[in-house]
Protein backbone atom coordinates (compact mmCIF):
# COMPACT_ATOMS: atom_id res chain seq x y z
CA UNK A 1 0.00 0.00 0.00
CA UNK A 2 1.27 3.31 -0.62
CA UNK A 3 2.04 5.17 2.30
CA UNK A 4 1.93 8.76 0.95
CA UNK A 5 -2.40 7.69 -0.27
CA UNK A 6 -5.18 8.74 2.28
CA UNK A 7 -5.83 6.26 4.69
CA UNK A 8 -10.16 6.90 3.78
CA UNK A 9 -9.75 8.82 0.37
CA UNK A 10 -13.38 9.02 -0.36
CA UNK A 11 -14.63 10.66 2.79
CA UNK A 12 -14.90 14.19 1.98
CA UNK A 13 -12.91 16.90 3.34
CA UNK A 14 -14.17 18.48 6.72
CA UNK A 15 -15.55 21.61 6.58
CA UNK A 16 -16.16 24.47 9.61
CA UNK A 17 -19.16 25.00 11.00
CA UNK A 18 -20.29 28.58 10.90
CA UNK A 19 -21.70 29.83 14.25
CA UNK A 20 -25.27 31.22 13.79
CA UNK A 21 -25.56 35.05 14.79
CA UNK A 22 -28.47 36.29 16.59
CA UNK A 23 -29.68 38.22 14.45
CA UNK A 24 -30.46 35.01 12.44
CA UNK A 25 -34.13 33.52 13.09
CA UNK A 26 -33.56 29.94 14.63
CA UNK A 27 -34.61 27.09 11.77
CA UNK A 28 -38.13 24.87 13.84
CA UNK A 29 -37.74 21.29 14.23
CA UNK A 30 -41.02 19.49 13.12
CA UNK A 31 -42.00 16.32 12.94
CA UNK A 32 -43.15 15.95 9.47
CA UNK A 33 -45.89 13.04 8.09
CA UNK A 34 -44.30 9.75 6.81
CA UNK A 35 -47.14 8.16 4.79
CA UNK A 36 -44.98 5.73 3.23
CA UNK A 37 -44.40 4.07 6.46
CA UNK A 38 -45.76 0.63 6.93
CA UNK A 39 -47.50 0.45 10.33
CA UNK A 40 -49.25 -2.36 12.34
CA UNK A 41 -51.92 -1.89 14.97
CA UNK A 42 -53.41 -3.86 17.54
CA UNK A 43 -57.03 -3.33 17.56
CA UNK A 44 -59.32 -4.61 19.83
CA UNK A 45 -62.58 -5.18 17.62
CA UNK A 46 -65.07 -5.39 20.69
CA UNK A 47 -63.74 -1.94 21.62
CA UNK A 48 -64.32 -0.86 18.39
CA UNK A 49 -68.08 -0.62 18.84
CA UNK A 50 -70.21 1.14 22.16
CA UNK A 51 -72.53 -0.79 23.68
CA UNK A 52 -75.22 0.78 22.53
CA UNK A 53 -74.46 0.66 18.98
CA UNK A 54 -77.05 -0.49 16.23
CA UNK A 55 -74.89 -3.36 15.30
CA UNK A 56 -74.74 -4.89 18.38
CA UNK A 57 -78.89 -5.25 18.02
CA UNK A 58 -78.25 -6.52 14.66
CA UNK A 59 -76.23 -8.98 16.04
CA UNK A 60 -78.47 -10.06 18.75
CA UNK A 61 -81.30 -10.36 16.35
CA UNK A 62 -79.37 -12.56 14.02
CA UNK A 63 -78.53 -14.75 16.92
CA UNK A 64 -82.19 -15.84 17.81
CA UNK A 65 -83.06 -16.83 14.28
CA UNK A 66 -83.63 -20.68 13.60
CA UNK A 67 -80.29 -21.04 11.07
CA UNK A 68 -80.65 -24.50 11.16
CA UNK A 69 -81.73 -24.88 7.49
CA UNK A 70 -78.19 -23.27 6.32
CA UNK A 71 -76.19 -25.42 8.87
CA UNK A 72 -77.66 -28.38 7.31
CA UNK A 73 -76.64 -27.58 3.87
CA UNK A 74 -72.64 -27.21 4.77
CA UNK A 75 -70.71 -30.07 3.17
CA UNK A 76 -67.08 -29.55 5.98
CA UNK A 77 -67.90 -31.25 9.22
CA UNK A 78 -65.35 -32.06 12.37
CA UNK A 79 -63.22 -34.52 11.22
CA UNK A 80 -63.47 -34.43 7.58
CA UNK A 81 -61.54 -32.76 4.67
CA UNK A 82 -62.78 -29.49 3.72
CA UNK A 83 -62.07 -25.75 3.84
CA UNK A 84 -64.67 -24.40 6.72
CA UNK A 85 -67.69 -22.35 5.40
CA UNK A 86 -68.59 -18.42 6.77
CA UNK A 87 -71.15 -18.65 9.35
CA UNK A 88 -74.06 -17.95 8.24
CA UNK A 89 -75.06 -15.25 10.62
CA UNK A 90 -72.06 -13.00 9.57
CA UNK A 91 -73.76 -12.77 5.95
CA UNK A 92 -77.49 -12.33 7.36
CA UNK A 93 -75.81 -9.71 9.92
CA UNK A 94 -73.83 -7.89 7.00
CA UNK A 95 -76.51 -7.69 5.09
CA UNK A 96 -79.31 -6.59 7.63
CA UNK A 97 -77.01 -3.49 8.55
CA UNK A 98 -75.86 -2.69 5.48
CA UNK A 99 -79.58 -2.44 4.55
CA UNK A 100 -80.38 -0.42 7.77
CA UNK A 101 -76.93 1.74 6.51
CA UNK A 102 -78.91 2.82 3.29
CA UNK A 103 -75.83 0.41 1.38
CA UNK A 104 -77.03 -2.00 -1.47
CA UNK A 105 -74.24 -3.12 -2.58
CA UNK A 106 -72.33 -6.52 -2.24
CA UNK A 107 -68.89 -4.97 -3.22
CA UNK A 108 -69.59 -2.12 -1.28
CA UNK A 109 -69.97 -4.49 1.55
CA UNK A 110 -67.10 -6.30 1.17
CA UNK A 111 -64.93 -2.86 0.60
CA UNK A 112 -66.45 -2.03 4.35
CA UNK A 113 -65.65 -5.03 5.84
CA UNK A 114 -61.86 -3.61 5.58
CA UNK A 115 -62.29 -0.09 6.51
CA UNK A 116 -65.44 0.07 8.40
CA UNK A 117 -65.37 -0.45 12.50
CA UNK A 118 -68.96 -2.35 12.30
CA UNK A 119 -68.61 -4.34 9.60
CA UNK A 120 -65.39 -5.67 10.95
CA UNK A 121 -67.01 -6.23 14.47
CA UNK A 122 -69.65 -8.19 12.35
CA UNK A 123 -66.82 -10.54 10.25
CA UNK A 124 -64.77 -10.88 13.35
CA UNK A 125 -61.63 -11.42 11.20
CA UNK A 126 -63.15 -13.46 8.56
CA UNK A 127 -63.21 -12.71 4.92
CA UNK A 128 -65.94 -12.02 3.31
CA UNK A 129 -66.40 -11.62 -0.83
CA UNK A 130 -68.90 -10.12 -2.57
CA UNK A 131 -69.49 -13.48 -4.22
CA UNK A 132 -70.70 -14.97 -1.32
CA UNK A 133 -72.76 -12.04 -0.16
CA UNK A 134 -74.18 -11.89 -3.79
CA UNK A 135 -75.35 -15.31 -3.94
CA UNK A 136 -76.86 -15.45 -0.03
CA UNK A 137 -78.61 -12.00 -0.59
CA UNK A 138 -81.35 -13.77 -3.44
CA UNK A 139 -80.58 -17.24 -2.60
CA UNK A 140 -83.02 -17.29 0.42
CA UNK A 141 -86.44 -15.70 -0.08
CA UNK A 142 -88.29 -18.62 1.61
CA UNK A 143 -85.83 -18.23 4.66
CA UNK A 144 -86.34 -14.29 5.00
CA UNK A 145 -90.47 -14.72 4.52
CA UNK A 146 -90.21 -17.34 7.79
CA UNK A 147 -87.68 -15.10 9.55
CA UNK A 148 -90.39 -11.84 8.63
CA UNK A 149 -93.50 -14.06 10.05
CA UNK A 150 -91.70 -15.52 13.15
CA UNK A 151 -90.54 -11.95 13.97
CA UNK A 152 -93.90 -10.41 14.20
CA UNK A 153 -95.35 -13.47 15.36
CA UNK A 154 -92.93 -13.22 18.65
CA UNK A 155 -94.01 -9.42 19.07
CA UNK A 156 -97.52 -10.83 18.82
CA UNK A 157 -97.34 -12.94 21.91
CA UNK A 158 -95.99 -10.31 23.67
CA UNK A 159 -98.53 -7.81 22.93
CA UNK A 160 -96.04 -5.20 20.99
CA UNK A 161 -98.11 -5.15 18.20
CA UNK A 162 -101.57 -5.73 17.17
CA UNK A 163 -103.38 -6.62 13.69
CA UNK A 164 -106.87 -4.44 14.66
CA UNK A 165 -106.07 -1.83 11.86
CA UNK A 166 -103.39 -2.36 9.35
CA UNK A 167 -102.29 0.00 6.16
CA UNK A 168 -101.48 -1.13 2.99
CA UNK A 169 -99.56 1.29 0.22
CA UNK A 170 -97.26 0.28 -2.52
CA UNK A 171 -93.88 2.00 -4.55
CA UNK A 172 -92.52 1.78 -7.49
CA UNK A 173 -88.97 0.68 -7.80
CA UNK A 174 -86.97 1.18 -10.94
CA UNK A 175 -85.53 -1.88 -12.11
CA UNK A 176 -81.86 -3.29 -13.62
CA UNK A 177 -83.07 -2.67 -17.18
CA UNK A 178 -82.89 0.13 -19.77
CA UNK A 179 -85.98 1.24 -21.57
CA UNK A 180 -83.78 -0.07 -24.94
CA UNK A 181 -83.88 -3.83 -23.95
CA UNK A 182 -87.36 -3.26 -24.36
CA UNK A 183 -88.09 -5.04 -27.89
CA UNK A 184 -90.67 -6.66 -30.30
CA UNK A 185 -91.22 -10.35 -30.79
CA UNK A 186 -89.19 -10.06 -34.57
CA UNK A 187 -86.12 -8.88 -32.27
CA UNK A 188 -86.36 -11.00 -30.21
CA UNK A 189 -86.81 -13.75 -32.26
CA UNK A 190 -83.45 -13.05 -34.10
CA UNK A 191 -81.71 -12.24 -31.14
CA UNK A 192 -82.56 -15.58 -29.90
CA UNK A 193 -81.21 -17.07 -33.20
CA UNK A 194 -78.23 -15.23 -33.27
CA UNK A 195 -77.58 -16.30 -29.01
CA UNK A 196 -78.08 -19.97 -30.31
CA UNK A 197 -75.31 -19.62 -32.86
CA UNK A 198 -72.98 -18.17 -30.68
CA UNK A 199 -73.44 -20.99 -28.03
CA UNK A 200 -73.13 -23.71 -30.81
CA UNK A 201 -69.38 -22.26 -32.41
CA UNK A 202 -68.27 -21.43 -28.89
CA UNK A 203 -69.00 -25.14 -27.47
CA UNK A 204 -66.93 -26.66 -30.76
CA UNK A 205 -64.43 -24.28 -30.23
CA UNK A 206 -64.13 -25.99 -26.49
CA UNK A 207 -63.72 -29.41 -27.92
CA UNK A 208 -61.50 -28.35 -30.68
CA UNK A 209 -59.38 -26.53 -28.72
CA UNK A 210 -56.47 -28.62 -26.98
CA UNK A 211 -55.13 -25.90 -24.85
CA UNK A 212 -56.33 -25.57 -21.21
CA UNK A 213 -55.91 -21.72 -20.88
CA UNK A 214 -58.01 -21.14 -24.62
CA UNK A 215 -60.88 -23.34 -23.37
CA UNK A 216 -61.17 -21.56 -19.94
CA UNK A 217 -61.57 -18.23 -21.88
CA UNK A 218 -64.27 -20.11 -24.17
CA UNK A 219 -65.87 -21.37 -21.10
CA UNK A 220 -66.32 -17.67 -19.78
CA UNK A 221 -67.85 -17.34 -23.15
CA UNK A 222 -70.10 -19.91 -23.26
CA UNK A 223 -71.50 -19.05 -20.19
CA UNK A 224 -72.60 -15.60 -20.92
CA UNK A 225 -73.90 -16.81 -24.18
CA UNK A 226 -76.14 -19.34 -22.48
CA UNK A 227 -77.17 -16.72 -19.96
CA UNK A 228 -78.14 -14.42 -22.81
CA UNK A 229 -79.71 -17.03 -24.35
CA UNK A 230 -81.78 -17.87 -21.40
CA UNK A 231 -82.62 -14.21 -20.79
CA UNK A 232 -84.14 -13.76 -24.26
CA UNK A 233 -86.22 -17.03 -24.26
CA UNK A 234 -87.53 -15.95 -21.14
CA UNK A 235 -88.38 -12.63 -22.50
CA UNK A 236 -89.72 -14.50 -25.11
CA UNK A 237 -92.19 -16.15 -22.86
CA UNK A 238 -93.16 -13.34 -20.94
CA UNK A 239 -94.17 -11.54 -24.42
CA UNK A 240 -96.85 -13.57 -24.12
CA UNK A 241 -98.25 -12.39 -21.50
CA UNK A 242 -97.52 -8.43 -22.20
CA UNK A 243 -99.78 -10.07 -25.24
CA UNK A 244 -102.82 -11.19 -23.17
CA UNK A 245 -103.04 -8.09 -21.09
CA UNK A 246 -102.90 -5.56 -24.00
CA UNK A 247 -105.93 -7.98 -25.65
CA UNK A 248 -107.81 -7.24 -22.58
CA UNK A 249 -106.98 -3.11 -22.59
CA UNK A 250 -106.32 -2.10 -25.57
CA UNK A 251 -104.72 1.19 -26.02
CA UNK A 252 -106.88 3.94 -27.26
CA UNK A 253 -105.71 5.40 -30.58
CA UNK A 254 -104.07 9.01 -30.29
CA UNK A 255 -105.38 11.88 -32.34
CA UNK A 256 -103.84 12.12 -36.31
CA UNK A 257 -102.60 8.79 -35.76
CA UNK A 258 -102.58 6.10 -38.51
CA UNK A 259 -103.56 2.86 -38.00
CA UNK A 260 -99.91 1.39 -38.96
CA UNK A 261 -98.48 4.16 -36.41
CA UNK A 262 -100.82 3.19 -33.88
CA UNK A 263 -100.25 -1.06 -34.41
CA UNK A 264 -96.07 -0.10 -34.17
CA UNK A 265 -96.30 1.80 -31.11
CA UNK A 266 -98.87 -0.62 -29.22
CA UNK A 267 -96.91 -3.16 -30.47
CA UNK A 268 -96.09 -5.80 -27.10
CA UNK A 269 -92.60 -5.60 -26.23
CA UNK A 270 -90.63 -6.98 -23.07
CA UNK A 271 -86.86 -6.67 -21.62
CA UNK A 272 -83.68 -8.94 -22.74
CA UNK A 273 -82.15 -8.11 -19.80
CA UNK A 274 -85.00 -8.47 -17.37
CA UNK A 275 -87.82 -9.77 -18.82
CA UNK A 276 -90.05 -10.06 -15.76
CA UNK A 277 -90.11 -6.14 -15.62
CA UNK A 278 -92.84 -3.98 -16.99
CA UNK A 279 -92.78 0.13 -17.78
CA UNK A 280 -95.04 1.49 -14.96
CA UNK A 281 -95.66 5.22 -14.00
CA UNK A 282 -93.42 6.29 -11.79
CA UNK A 283 -94.17 8.93 -9.37
CA UNK A 284 -92.78 11.94 -10.92
CA UNK A 285 -94.96 11.17 -13.75
CA UNK A 286 -92.31 9.54 -16.66
CA UNK A 287 -92.52 5.69 -17.50
CA UNK A 288 -89.68 3.47 -16.87
CA UNK A 289 -89.17 0.01 -16.21
CA UNK A 290 -89.70 -0.66 -12.58
CA UNK A 291 -91.60 -3.34 -10.21
CA UNK A 292 -94.53 -2.80 -7.85
CA UNK A 293 -93.43 -3.03 -4.18
CA UNK A 294 -96.49 -3.74 -1.55
CA UNK A 295 -95.66 -3.29 1.96
CA UNK A 296 -98.86 -3.64 4.99
CA UNK A 297 -97.85 -2.12 7.89
CA UNK A 298 -99.86 -2.27 11.56
CA UNK A 299 -100.90 1.15 12.51
CA UNK A 300 -100.17 1.27 15.57
CA UNK A 301 -96.14 0.05 15.61
CA UNK A 302 -95.12 0.74 12.18
CA UNK A 303 -94.29 -2.29 11.70
CA UNK A 304 -94.15 -4.74 8.36
CA UNK A 305 -96.26 -7.57 8.27
CA UNK A 306 -96.88 -8.31 4.69
CA UNK A 307 -95.07 -7.99 2.07
CA UNK A 308 -95.27 -8.65 -2.17
CA UNK A 309 -93.38 -7.93 -5.40
CA UNK A 310 -95.66 -7.83 -8.82
CA UNK A 311 -95.23 -6.39 -12.09
CA UNK A 312 -98.50 -5.03 -12.58
CA UNK A 313 -98.23 -0.76 -12.67
CA UNK A 314 -101.85 -0.67 -11.56
CA UNK A 315 -102.77 -0.85 -7.60
CA UNK A 316 -106.13 -2.52 -8.38
CA UNK A 317 -106.33 -5.70 -7.23
CA UNK A 318 -103.86 -5.69 -4.75
CA UNK A 319 -105.42 -5.59 -1.70
CA UNK A 320 -106.51 -9.45 -2.00
CA UNK A 321 -103.62 -11.30 -2.04
CA UNK A 322 -102.39 -9.07 0.98
CA UNK A 323 -105.23 -9.52 3.03
CA UNK A 324 -104.80 -13.69 2.39
CA UNK A 325 -101.09 -13.05 2.97
CA UNK A 326 -101.34 -11.53 6.59
CA UNK A 327 -104.19 -14.10 7.50
CA UNK A 328 -101.88 -16.93 6.54
CA UNK A 329 -99.28 -15.63 8.40
CA UNK A 330 -100.36 -14.51 11.65
CA UNK A 331 -103.44 -17.23 11.71
CA UNK A 332 -105.72 -13.75 12.00
CA UNK A 333 -107.30 -11.36 9.64
CA UNK A 334 -107.10 -7.51 11.05
CA UNK A 335 -110.19 -6.14 11.45
CA UNK A 336 -109.41 -2.60 9.14
CA UNK A 337 -107.63 -2.11 6.31
CA UNK A 338 -106.65 1.44 4.93
CA UNK A 339 -106.08 2.11 1.72
CA UNK A 340 -105.55 4.81 -0.98
CA UNK A 341 -108.67 5.30 -3.95
CA UNK A 342 -106.13 3.08 -6.35
CA UNK A 343 -107.33 0.01 -4.26
CA UNK A 344 -110.63 0.73 -4.03
CA UNK A 345 -112.25 -1.84 -6.80
CA UNK A 346 -115.75 -2.64 -5.35
CA UNK A 347 -115.24 -6.72 -5.77
CA UNK A 348 -112.16 -6.25 -3.42
CA UNK A 349 -114.27 -4.59 -0.52
CA UNK A 350 -116.86 -6.63 -0.81
CA UNK A 351 -114.75 -9.69 -0.83
CA UNK A 352 -113.00 -8.10 2.15
CA UNK A 353 -116.24 -7.26 4.06
CA UNK A 354 -117.37 -10.94 3.77
CA UNK A 355 -114.42 -12.02 5.77
CA UNK A 356 -114.94 -9.28 8.43
CA UNK A 357 -112.20 -6.87 7.32
CA UNK A 358 -113.82 -3.28 6.97
CA UNK A 359 -112.00 -1.12 4.09
CA UNK A 360 -111.08 2.37 4.80
CA UNK A 361 -110.78 4.05 1.21
CA UNK A 362 -111.67 6.95 -0.29
CA UNK A 363 -114.79 7.49 -2.53
CA UNK A 364 -114.06 8.24 -5.93
CA UNK A 365 -115.62 11.87 -6.93
CA UNK A 366 -118.42 11.11 -9.15
CA UNK A 367 -119.07 12.61 -12.80
CA UNK A 368 -122.09 14.89 -11.74
CA UNK A 369 -120.39 17.35 -9.18
CA UNK A 370 -124.02 18.15 -7.74
CA UNK A 371 -124.37 14.21 -6.93
CA UNK A 372 -123.03 13.48 -3.31
CA UNK A 373 -120.38 10.91 -3.19
CA UNK A 374 -121.05 9.37 -0.06
CA UNK A 375 -124.62 8.27 -1.14
CA UNK A 376 -125.65 5.12 -2.16
CA UNK A 377 -126.47 4.28 -5.53
CA UNK A 378 -129.21 2.03 -6.49
CA UNK A 379 -126.93 -0.61 -7.86
CA UNK A 380 -124.95 -0.69 -4.66
CA UNK A 381 -124.27 -3.88 -2.90
CA UNK A 382 -125.32 -3.46 0.97
CA UNK A 383 -121.03 -3.56 1.53
CA UNK A 384 -120.02 -0.95 -0.86
CA UNK A 385 -123.39 1.08 0.30
CA UNK A 386 -122.31 0.73 3.78
CA UNK A 387 -118.72 1.66 2.49
CA UNK A 388 -119.91 5.21 0.75
CA UNK A 389 -121.91 5.88 3.86
CA UNK A 390 -118.94 5.22 6.15
CA UNK A 391 -116.48 7.31 4.53
CA UNK A 392 -118.44 10.07 4.90
CA UNK A 393 -118.25 10.68 8.51
CA UNK A 394 -115.87 12.19 10.68
CA UNK A 395 -114.86 8.91 12.18
CA UNK A 396 -113.51 7.27 9.01
CA UNK A 397 -111.56 10.10 8.00
CA UNK A 398 -109.68 10.42 11.41
CA UNK A 399 -109.35 6.42 10.86
CA UNK A 400 -107.77 7.03 7.23
CA UNK A 401 -105.62 9.29 8.25
CA UNK A 402 -103.15 7.39 9.93
CA UNK A 403 -102.84 5.28 6.60
CA UNK A 404 -100.54 8.50 5.48
CA UNK A 405 -98.32 8.21 9.12
CA UNK A 406 -97.59 4.53 8.65
CA UNK A 407 -97.71 2.84 5.01
CA UNK A 408 -96.36 6.07 3.60
CA UNK A 409 -93.60 6.82 6.42
CA UNK A 410 -92.29 3.09 6.16
CA UNK A 411 -92.00 3.70 2.42
CA UNK A 412 -90.32 6.95 2.81
CA UNK A 413 -87.63 5.07 5.08
CA UNK A 414 -87.63 2.18 2.96
CA UNK A 415 -86.44 4.98 0.13
CA UNK A 416 -83.71 6.73 2.26
CA UNK A 417 -82.41 3.71 2.88
CA UNK A 418 -81.64 2.74 -0.93
CA UNK A 419 -84.57 1.38 -2.42
CA UNK A 420 -85.05 3.47 -5.28
CA UNK A 421 -83.72 1.09 -7.67
CA UNK A 422 -83.27 -2.73 -7.98
CA UNK A 423 -79.91 -4.16 -8.85
CA UNK A 424 -80.90 -7.36 -9.20
CA UNK A 425 -83.61 -9.20 -11.81
CA UNK A 426 -86.73 -11.39 -11.28
CA UNK A 427 -89.39 -11.32 -9.28
CA UNK A 428 -87.92 -14.06 -6.84
CA UNK A 429 -84.45 -11.92 -6.21
CA UNK A 430 -86.38 -8.67 -6.29
CA UNK A 431 -89.01 -10.03 -3.53
CA UNK A 432 -85.74 -11.36 -1.66
CA UNK A 433 -84.86 -7.32 -1.53
CA UNK A 434 -87.86 -6.39 -0.51
CA UNK A 435 -87.57 -8.87 2.28
CA UNK A 436 -84.47 -7.48 3.28
CA UNK A 437 -85.84 -4.43 4.01
CA UNK A 438 -89.09 -5.13 5.37
CA UNK A 439 -86.57 -7.13 7.89
CA UNK A 440 -84.38 -3.75 8.27
CA UNK A 441 -87.41 -1.77 9.27
CA UNK A 442 -88.94 -3.98 11.76
CA UNK A 443 -85.48 -4.67 13.43
CA UNK A 444 -85.20 -0.45 14.57
CA UNK A 445 -88.93 -0.45 15.26
CA UNK A 446 -88.81 -3.52 17.71
CA UNK A 447 -85.33 -1.72 19.11
CA UNK A 448 -87.81 1.64 19.43
CA UNK A 449 -90.41 -0.53 20.90
CA UNK A 450 -88.38 -2.14 23.46
CA UNK A 451 -86.70 0.58 24.44
CA UNK A 452 -87.75 1.93 28.44
CA UNK A 453 -90.01 5.14 27.99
Amino acid sequence: MNEQSPLFPSLPESTSVTPQTPSQDPIPRVLMPQRNQIALRPIDLEATVGPEHPVRNVWAFVEGVDLSALYAEIGSVEGRAGRAAIDPRILMALWLYATVDGVGSAREIERLTEVHDAYRWICGGVNVNHHTLSDFRCARSELLDEVLTHSVAVMLDKGLVKLERVAQDGMRVRASAGAASFRRRSTLECCLEEAQAQVATLRAEIDADPQAGNRRRCAAGLRAAEERQQRVAQALAQLAEVEEQKKKKPVPKKDNETEQQHAKRTEPRASSTDPEARVMKMADGGFRPAYNVQFATATDTQLIVGVNVSNTGSDLGQLPPMLDQVEQRYGQRPAEWLVDGGYARHDDIEEADGRGTTVYAPVPKPKDPSRDPHLPRGDDSAAIAQWRQRMGGSEAKDIYRQRAATAECVNAIARGRGLSRFVVRGLNKVKSVALWYALAHNLMRAVALSAPA
